[in-house]
């Protein structure tokens, strides 16, 4: 079998697919658990600066997944093997250029957004400049607690950022 130049190739990523107490059952392909609805592992990442500020972005309009949608965390699926912690720091050097210290604040079972999945919320105080991937990030910018409950009622944001973001500020 020969592939022509013109063949583009996807490599679909791999999850764990879960139980409801965030147990694995086994390995499947990303697309596969969010087209069955099987539970998968999420990190993201909830960033402040120094001011206590957080850091609010606008995803790019070409992505296949709520494009152009505001966002609280910087995230994405946790690979087979890795944590909620390594998922949200991968993503958050990824998509912004930032290397920082990420810790776990929660996790909760997400049924909000394309398909059902355990999300763990980490955050990560930025000291650095961010430098994001235009792929990624239309826009970001730095909200006070205020600011981002108002813009959560006023801007089309992803489906779980106020859960995430009542949730953040409860605890």
């Amino acid at each position: 079998m020969s592939v022509s130049p013109d063949t583009v190739c996807v490599v679909d990523e791999l999850v764990e697919r879960l139980d409801v107490h965030d147990r694995v059952l086994g390995v499947v392909s990303r697309s596969e658990a969010v087209r069955n609805g099987w539970l998968h592992r999420v990190g993201v990442v909830v960033c402040r600066d120094g001011q206590g500020r957080f850091l609010v972005h606008r995803r790019a309009e070409h992505l296949s997944r709520f494009s152009g949608h505001y966002e609280l965390g910087v995230g994405g699926a946790a690979a087979v093997g890795e944590s909620y912690v390594q998922a949200a720091a991968r993503e958050l050097a990824e998509e912004l250029g930032v290397r920082a210290t990420v810790r776990l604040r929660f996790t909760f079972l997400n049924r909000a957004g394309l398909s059902p999945h355990w999300l763990g919320v980490c955050d990560a105080v930025l000291a650095e400049s961010i430098v994001s991937d235009p792929g990624e990030v239309a826009w970001h910018g730095w909200l006070t607690e205020s600011e981002v409950r108002r813009t959560l009622r006023q801007w089309t944001f992803t489906p779980d950022s106020r859960e995430v973001f009542d949730r953040y500020c409860s605890r």
